[in-house]
């Protein structure tokens, strides 16, 4: 949950559902808050708009709280069956996405595997996602529903027996799609691992929901729900992976909303909102102040924008227009740098493929796996051995090494240390802090 909605909500006094309405296409919408019991998510913005969300709001963990389908033995057999959309490699050193499908009949589970490989494609266009798509696994969870399509399609009187409970009209809220969070969590349990979770529901009508909080039973970051057949709901997703792995705030902002007209809180602690200007950043060294001029993808230069994080003033954002704030637009420098940083915390740029347990002798090699970076700009991983602690310089650049390579240090038949560190010196990072953590090593005891 992030601090700066946190601080709005008693900020505005909000006790209280508020529908969100659009008055005009690419208007802001007014906030949807909530203040009562279950889990929060985020609403998306409204269709004919580019809002990117309309605020928050909060809702039963357990959707509508209905029974699951009662399938026959040929679809029993079919429901839970996890499939290895995209492997880069082990799951402990990769990001994993689980995807699972609700409104797909037994009959339709080639349909969920076509939305699932699109819903892919879609995010890996995206940037920073194009670049390091080698950091992640993808994997598919078929859920078997009773019925084609999820409730609440096309209006709110519609009820449908599926798998995981997807519902429009969520909270009164039509293009809110919220899931029986359980049932989600019993089929994402199936897969390997997972550190975030896509559920696509079998509908063209537009909507998604954005679950943040993190699974206090399996550990992912958090649940982004999306239509499978409308264009605009992929990008709804998306932008909710900004706060899921990027843990980015929102940078859009409601004017002529009573509560939102000004923010007076301290420092937020989200890293692309800030109270100060451009010129109190640059002087402090504070937030996004090493981007401070430069040309961002979403347009104009990275500055210190008024308005953010829901309030008009008082708060402010890097660029005027990024993926955290409308949709279809690019992450910003900052955000883009937070993403890599959230790709980073789940994934390992070093796979030990020879067994680190044992110890190398004589007619053994030391292999690693790293991952391939598709950067345009040619940008490649940094791959340097060690024995010792000492450089072997003549190694720089190798995925695997010999035993025999190393004969002269080992003369003196002592056990050493052989290790290899491989590391992302991106110019897309320039943060410290952050580059500190873009670098693995495995390592290797040998000996003749």
């Amino acid at each position: 949950m992030r601090s700066a909605w946190r601080r709005g909500m008693a900020t505005a006094g909000a006790a209280a559902v508020l529908t969100a309405v659009l008055t005009a296409p690419g208007a802001a919408a007014d906030p949807a808050v909530s203040t009562g019991p279950g889990v929060e998510v985020e609403i998306p913005g409204p269709e004919r708009g580019d809002a990117a969300g309309s605020g928050h709001t909060r809702v039963p963990r357990d959707g509508r709280d209905r029974p699951s389908p009662r399938l026959s033995a040929a679809e029993r057999s079919a429901d839970g069956v996890v499939t290895k959309l995209l492997d880069n490699g082990s799951t402990g050193d990769r990001l994993d996405i689980v995807v699972v499908g609700d409104g797909y009949t037994a009959t339709e589970l080639d349909r969920f595997h076509i939305d699932a490989k699109e819903m892919w494609a879609e995010l890996a266009g995206v940037e920073p996602y194009t670049t390091y798509q080698g950091l992640f696994n993808v994997w598919t969870v078929d859920a078997v529903s009773n019925q084609t399509g999820v409730s609440g399609d096309p209006g709110p009187e519609t009820v449908r027996d599926t798998a995981l409970g997807s519902s429009f009209w969520c909270d009164d809220i039509e293009r809110l799609l919220c899931i029986d969070q359980a049932k989600v969590d019993g089929y994402v349990a199936k897969a390997p691992e997972a550190d975030l979770v896509v559920v696509l529901a079998n509908s063209a009508k537009y909507g998604g929901a954005g679950y943040n909080e993190p699974s206090e039973t399996l550990g992912y970051e958090g649940i982004s729900t999306a239509s499978a057949g409308n264009e605009k709901s992929g990008q709804v997703a998306i932008h909710e992976t900004g706060h899921s792995l990027g843990k980015l705030a929102d940078e859009y902002f409601y004017p002529d909303y009573p509560g939102y007209e000004q923010y007076t809180g301290p420092e937020p602690g989200d890293s692309n909102i800030s109270v100060l200007t451009a010129g109190d950043m640059a002087a402090q060294r504070a937030k996004w102040h090493r981007w401070l001029g430069e040309a961002s993808p979403d347009g104009g230069a990275v500055g210190a924008y008024e308005g953010g994080g829901y309030y008009v003033t008082g708060l402010r954002r890097p660029t005027d227009n990024s993926l955290m704030r409308s949709l279809d637009k690019p992450f910003n420098l900052p955000g883009i740098e937070a993403m890599i940083a959230g790709f980073h915390r789940h994934a390992r740029l070093a796979t030990a493929v020879t067994p680190t347990e044992r110890v190398l002798r004589l007619r053994d090699t030391a292999r690693v796996s790293v991952p391939r970076l598709t950067s345009p700009d040619g940008h490649r991983l940094t791959i340097r051995w060690y024995l010792d602690g000492r450089e072997l310089k003549p190694l720089a650049g190798h995925t695997r090494v010999r035993v025999t390579d190393l004969v002269l240090w080992l003369l003196d038949r002592r056990t050493h240390k052989l290790s290899v560190t491989v590391e992302n010196r991106t110019a897309a990072v320039r943060d410290p802090e952050i580059a500190k953590a873009l670098k693995s090593t495995v390592g290797w005891n040998v000996r003749l």
